[in-house]
This record gives structure tokens, sequence and C-alpha cells, in this order.
């Protein structure tokens, strides 16, 4: 079993920033993928971001604004997120693909562990 624990999320301004963080219990090291997705209220649970050894993916609607990146020493992995604009207000959630081949990264479906989700508000 591998526990997912977010944490950076928080009240910002619009054009602001903050980081958010996702600890694993297990060593990133043997996991395929990890990504952020988002569910903002009244929508469906969407991806944000993926990253695998040596690529990184987005979303359109995030591209040039987030970077994802993944600390191995500390079972982090990280989403910086900048420039955030209202329609990031959402729930974000970590989850951690340890399947032994690639699956897509951009659905729900291809991810064994997820996080109980951090709160970003973007205020205006």
């Amino acid at each position: 079993q591998v526990q997912l624990v977010e944490s950076g999320g928080g009240l910002v301004q619009a054009g602001g920033s903050l980081r958010l963080s996702c600890a694993s219990s297990r060593s990133t090291l043997t996991s395929y993928t990890m990504g952020w997705f988002r569910q903002a209220p009244g929508k469906e649970r969407e991806f944000v971001a993926a990253i695998r050894v040596g690529s990184t993916y987005y979303a359109d609607s995030v591209k040039g604004r987030f970077t994802i990146s993944r600390d191995n020493a500390k079972n982090t992995i990280y989403l910086q997120m900048n420039s955030l604009k209202l329609e990031d207000t959402a729930i974000y959630y970590c989850a951690e693909d340890r399947g032994i081949y690639s699956r897509p990264y951009y659905l729900q479906g291809s991810y064994d562990y997820w996080g109980q989700g951090t709160q970003v508000t973007v205020s205006s």
C-alpha cells in the first residue's frame, strides 16, 4: 500500500504563485508515473500534469504556467503554479502509477494510488 500526502494549498490572489508538494510513503524511483489532477466545484476531475523518468506532461490549460518536478531522495513530487487564474481554483490531487507498463498519463484509471487532496483557491 502507498500513502500520498499533499500539502501547500491555500488562498492566493490571481497572478500569484503556490507550490504543492506530494510525499509518497514508498520510493518514487519505483513509480512509473506520478501526476496531479484537480477537481473544481461542479466539474469532473481533470488531468493537470504528470512526470515520468525524463518526461513531463501538461494539460493545455496550465502549460507554461505550471511546472511538475520530483525529488526522489525525498520521495516527493511538486507542482509549482505561477500566474494563477480564478479558474485554477480546485482541489488538487496527487496520484501514483505503480504499474509495470505504460498507461495513458492523462487518465485517472491509470493511477493506483491517490492522495486526499489539497484546496487551492484563487481570488480576484
